[in-house]
């Protein structure tokens, strides 16, 4: 979850960052801290409670600067956000370590720490890792050495950045669990969580595997493997810019991606159909043959990703006839699930590197050992590496914490499967280039939408001061009232509880009063009658209904009490794509209105890493 960044080079290595916890800040925003060594004999550390500006604006009235350095932006596990439990942790002033991830035993080992005469100033479980290196480094004289067998005595996950006034122009980066890259520059290196943190100074990056430990210095880099092998790590080239992370003008990122969605979904499609049918390479070397013996699909994936899986299972039923389940994937790893071995192990997350999703992936590969195809938007994450196929969803970084396009181009990916799947299940070609035809057209009618806000800003506007919600959808579009439900308690704090509209009379409706209000969303499916029939319970308790539904749908019967925004015709079977839209929409003007923080909303981060 948290951000850490580090540097080595000739040249003062405080800008460098400091701009790199700014783009990492997605990760935590509890307090963010740095140390730098300086002129080789002083290890210097400043920390504060809150976001980077805090950092900064500290620095700018007491600056330090350092050739080699480590910084972190943290989101809390163990221990409040306070300054003594920020990152950098220093152990006699001689040993400073960042820290992304948890360890498990810490407890174990502050006790054993305590009675050789370490000192604890925190309440982190990172405090016992710097203590550890410290111990090793006093036995092995060495910092490599240090790190190698002070990470043997963790239980848990890590990414480590280490440095020491005892060898001033060297950084040791090690990742167990946790992300880690390096960033390759002219006479000098860095380490991030994520290569984003790197762009303004280099587009060169090393992706670290699991277990591998960095020896860094200014002029060179020596990477070892779990057992103390010399390895070959490929160098990858990003395309990105520095700019790509940019608000280009908007008020918030969340925003600059919401309206980047239809270039998103077409850049889903990029080079995956030809003729009207979808290319087995778009999976992988080799899909083709796993996909032919696919019977069953199992989903498993965290939050938005496992609403993206939702639809998908509709989909996967409705149009190829194969049965799927979807699994939350913290509760899935501690299940014994029953897997054929036809099952096509589906897992999903932006950024390939959910703990949870990550461990079931791994307890699956134990039990059946293929056929596993990671949905990702970052192609060097550890879950892509360890699937045996993979469909990138190309939506380009996503910095807001809330996600947008990440879910809308998951969708898309998975729309494509289905496609393969299905014309392997009796799906005629027919079916599928009009499948496809109307997938074409859904960028064009996300644009109508995003051309004219001003009705759904007036309904948030009217909203803000509201303290709770019922969504409702039916079928299909139940999975994106979830999601639209999870947006707005993510970003305007305001309590939403999502339902399939057919379940209201079981229980939820006794919530209905006056100031309760409902959002509704629906298509032209067939259900469209049934779904009025739900919100005419809703409107005859005194309830107020805000209803997005599709423009061909005679809604007047309805009465003044239920608030209608008509959206663009669309086929039934892709409305989930084109109706998450106007909720992530919604959701971001409530936020706005309410004044919250959009981008960054409290005690939450954009990558999940720990469990």
């Amino acid at each position: 979850m948290c951000g850490i960044v580090g540097a080595v080079a000739e040249r003062n290595v405080t800008p460098i960052l400091l701009e790199g916890l700014r783009r990492l800040e997605y990760r935590g925003y509890d307090s963010a801290g740095i140390a730098v060594i300086d002129n080789g004999t002083c290890l210097e550390r400043v920390r504060r409670v809150g976001k980077v500006q805090s950092l900064s604006d500290s620095l700018d009235q007491s600056p330090i600067r350092g050739v080699t350095g480590i910084a972190h932006t943290r989101w809390a596990t163990h221990g409040a956000p306070s300054e003594s439990n920020a990152h950098p942790h220093i152990c006699d002033d001689s040993v400073a370590v960042v820290h992304n991830g948890i360890i498990e035993n810490h407890g174990e080992l502050c006790e054993q720490q305590k009675a050789e005469g370490f000192r604890f100033t925190s309440e982190t479980d990172t405090e016992v890792a710097v203590h550890q290196i410290e111990h090793y480094l006093r036995e092995k004289g060495d910092l490599l050495e240090a790190v190698r067998h002070a990470v043997t005595d963790f239980e848990g996950a890590y990414a480590l950045g280490v440095v020491s006034v005892k060898d001033p122009h060297r950084l040791i980066a090690s990742r167990s669990g946790s992300p880690l890259v390096i960033g390759i520059g002219l006479g000098e290196h860095f380490i991030a969580s994520d290569a984003s943190a790197l762009l303004p100074v280099t587009r060169r990056f090393i992706y670290l595997e699991e277990g591998d430990f960095a020896d860094i210095r200014p002029e060179s880099l020596v990477i070892y493997d779990r057992q103390g092998n010399v390895v070959d790590r490929p160098v990858r080239e990003s395309d990105l810019s520095a700019d790509s992370t940019s608000k280009a003008g908007y008020r918030h990122y969340m925003l600059k991606e919401i309206h980047e969605q239809p270039a998103s979904l077409i850049e889903v499609l990029e080079g995956r159909i030809i003729d009207g049918r979808i290319l087995d390479s778009t999976f992988g070397p080799g899909a083709g043959e796993i996909l032919d013996q696919v019977k069953q699909v199992q989903i498993i994936a965290c939050g938005t990703s496992y609403h993206a899986g939702m639809v998908a299972r509709y989909w996967l039923e409705a149009i190829t006839g194969i049965p799927c389940c979807v699994e939350v994937a913290s509760e899935y790893r501690y299940r014994k699930p029953v897997l054929l071995a036809d099952t096509l192990v589906v897992t999903i997350s932006q950024s390939g590197e959910t703990a949870d999703t990550l461990a079931a992936l791994r307890g699956i590969k134990e039990q059946i050992g293929r056929f596993s195809l990671a949905i990702c938007n970052v192609p060097e994450s550890s879950l892509v590496r360890e699937s045996e196929l993979k469909l990138m969803t190309r939506a380009g970084p996503e910095i807001g914490v809330a996600s947008t396009k990440a879910f809308t181009t998951q969708l898309f990916a998975l729309l494509l499967l289905v496609i393969a799947l299905g014309k392997r299940h009796g799906m005629s070609p027919e079916k599928e280039q009009s499948l496809l035809h109307h997938v074409l057209e859904l960028p064009g009618l996300m644009d109508r939408i995003l051309s004219d806000v001003s009705n759904i800003s007036e309904w948030a506007d009217a909203f803000s001061e509201r303290s709770n919600a019922i969504f409702l959808g039916r079928g299909m579009l139940y999975p994106i009232a979830l999601e639209g439900a999870l947006k707005l308690k993510e970003i305007s704090y305001i309590h939403a509880d999502a339902y399939p509209a057919g379940e209201l009379k079981h229980g939820p409706i006794a919530l209905i009063d006056p100031e309760m209000p409902t959002i509704a969303i629906a298509c032209k499916d067939g259900q469209e009658g049934k779904i009025k029939s739900n919100l005419r319970e809703v409107l005859a308790r005194g309830g107020e209904v805000y209803l997005f539904a599709d423009e061909r749908l005679e809604l007047s019967d309805l009465g003044e009490g239920c608030h209608v925004i008509a959206l663009p015709a669309v086929e039934a079977e892709l409305a989930p794509v084109l109706f998450a839209l106007p909720l992530q929409l919604f959701s971001y003007y409530v936020a706005v209105y309410k004044g919250t923080d959009v981008d960054q909303p409290r005690n939450l981060a954009k990558s999940v890493t720990v469990e």
